[in-house]
């Protein structure tokens, strides 16, 4: 609870504001009883008595005055409710934000690592459940709670200026109801836990399955994987039906508790009104107060059962943000146009590995050259584009950027310098132009454009009745492999890159698609502006390469050019043979 308070601090003001409003709000509503019981003593029973000297008249014109002054407490009760309601929600709405953005603020801040150990949607999931918890609790302590204390003050102070014994009796009633809540309510935190973790996961699976709906609805899979979070939700039905078993119990025994009170205090006023000690207002005004008291009390099954929902996501979003984000340098060295790429004796292992994914990497690259990766599945090519990028950092060795080292530089700012056109293309639902600008907000309309026709998105640009304004994807032009790749690369150029990623680009198209896309990137990478590196598995894709390097179990085992790697008939030259075909290759040994 020590996070909560954290966020609470920032708006004490309003926070006291709201606090004072209540009790304003309370003590206005608690002179209600105090009315009654004026006008019962002092009007109707002497009256009925016959021991009032006053007309009829004179009588009605005395109730009269007390009403007025019923409808005038009133009102000032509903106006101080509705500026209470009106600040507490202030508070309960920014304190939800703030909680909400900062974890998803650290989340982000985690090192890329953190994320391919866990399924899309989890983090999203505990900060939603998190802002609904608190946002809920704020409003129970302020709304129910400190109301309940307000009242408890107000009718004790009340009793005890009637008589002593039943302000005791009232005082000495409210431990006794909140330690039985209290210890009927120790299992709620516990099955809690497991709700939302379990709920938690459940986001992930469904995250991933709507995401992958292709192929699961492809594969005739949606009935089974219906069956599977129908699985996962039961579970959760189960444990939420034993939570409510729990408040239910917890709700029925005070329920029960405070009955028992409340009759015993009805007891004790008709005893000492019998007695002589109270007058006979005074005892309906001390038993309507009566529900002043208990029945708010009776909603601490609730508040309870909130505040151990709340402890259970606080500890998860303690979780999240005792996650240690990613080091930057505290000083890092301004990096400026990059004309050189180095990898020095560069290894990495991935926790859960038992070999290095890449070892002892080595290779130099400058302005204007053109390398490649190659290797058959599992050598290494995908650990390394991230290890380019920034996203995993080196066990051992170094990256220098123009000779800098990736541990003294802002990996930020070094990522914003470089171009990356991946395997699965990822658009958003929205225009062309809200696409271009996810990396590049400011640019104009003209160089939006001049990247879609270096990128030969023509195609697109002919069918875009609206141009940049156009919108792809769902509700709009459906984009093909191909358009979907050329807007791909449109978008890495218009940051005007120093180094440009090329990671399987062409993979996942047909042959035809395939040539077209590698003829865009030959125009881009022969332009000699920047950096281009290629990794790849279809070798058509890199043979205008200045150098290859070919990687088998995370080692460059063969360098040099096509013409030379296929001379020394190694591995490159194995996959050059497989590739083409023996008939083709053996055409083209020929001409050779």
């Amino acid at each position: 609870m020590k996070i909560l308070y954290r966020y609470l601090v920032q708006y004490k003001w309003t926070l006291f504001l709201a606090v004072i409003l209540a009790t304003v709000n309370t003590f206005f509503s608690l002179l209600d009883p105090y009315v009654f019981r004026r006008i019962t003593d002092d009007f109707l029973t002497p009256y009925i008595k016959g021991n009032l000297h006053e007309s009829q008249g004179e009588l009605l014109t005395g109730i009269g005055k007390w009403i007025l002054a019923g409808l005038g407490v009133a009102m000032v009760s509903r106006i101080a409710k509705n500026f209470q309601d009106y600040f507490t929600n202030v508070v309960t709405q920014k304190v939800g934000v703030n909680i909400y953005t900062d974890g998803l603020s650290h989340s982000l801040k985690l090192p890329y690592i953190v994320f391919e150990d866990q399924r899309s949607g989890e983090t999203l999931g505990i900060l939603t459940k998190l802002r609904t918890d608190v946002q809920q609790l704020i409003q129970q302590v302020v709304n129910v709670l400190f109301i309940s204390l307000v009242s408890v003050i107000f009718v004790s102070i009340y009793a005890y200026s009637i008589y002593w014994l039943i302000a005791v009796f009232y005082i000495a009633t409210i431990p006794l109801l909140g330690f039985i809540s209290w210890l009927l309510s120790s299992n709620i935190k516990r099955i809690q836990k497991t709700i939302v973790s379990e709920t938690t996961a459940l986001a992930g699976s469904t995250t991933e399955s709507l995401r992958n709906i292709e192929l699961v609805k492809s594969s005739g899979l949606a009935d089974e994987e219906i069956k599977r979070l129908n699985g996962i939700t039961s579970k959760i039905l189960k444990l939420e039906l034993k939570m409510i078993r729990y408040v239910r119990s917890l709700s029925f025994v005070q329920g029960t508790v405070v009955n028992a009170l409340r009759n015993c205090i009805l007891l004790l006023l008709c005893f000492l009104v019998v007695t002589g000690k109270i007058k006979l207002g005074e005892m309906f005004s001390l038993f309507i107060y009566s529900f002043a008291i208990f029945n708010p009390l009776q909603e601490l099954g609730n508040i309870i059962s909130i505040y151990r929902q709340t402890e259970a996501s606080l500890d998860n979003f303690s979780r999240i943000l005792s996650m240690p984000i990613e080091e930057k340098p505290l000083n890092p060295i301004p990096l400026g146009q990059i004309n050189n790429l180095n990898f020095q004796q560069v290894s990495f292992r991935h926790q859960s590995g038992t070999r290095d994914a890449i070892s002892n990497i080595s290779f130099e690259v400058e302005k204007g050259q053109t390398i490649a990766f190659v290797g058959p599945s599992g050598a290494g090519k995908t650990t390394l584009v991230k290890l380019l990028v920034g996203l995993y950092h080196p066990k051992s060795g170094a990256i220098f950027y123009d000779g800098l080292g990736s541990d003294k530089i802002d990996l930020e700012k070094l990522q914003k310098r470089i171009g990356f056109v991946t395997q699965d293309t990822q658009l958003f639902a929205g225009t062309i132009r809200e696409n271009l600008h996810f990396v590049s907000p400011n640019a104009t309309d003209e160089e939006c454009l001049a990247v879609l026709r270096k990128a030969a998105c023509n195609t697109l640009l002919e069918r875009a009745d609206k141009g940049l304004d156009t919108v792809i994807g769902e509700g709009g032009v459906k984009v093909s492999g191909g358009e979907k790749q050329r807007l791909s690369i449109a978008r890495a150029l218009l940051r005007n890159p120093d180094i440009m990623i090329f990671d399987e680009a062409t993979s996942s198209l047909d042959s035809i698609t395939e040539e077209e896309i590698n003829s865009t990137i030959r125009d881009v990478s022969e332009n000699h502006h920047q950096i281009t590196i290629m990794i790849a598995h279809r070798l058509s894709t890199i043979m205008h390469s200045d150098k290859i390097f070919v990687l088998e179990r995370g080692k460059i085992i063969e360098t040099g050019k096509h013409e030379e790697l296929v001379a020394l008939k190694g591995l490159y030259y194995a996959m050059w043979r497989q590739q083409i075909g023996e008939k083709e290759f053996e055409i083209e040994t020929h001409v050779q």
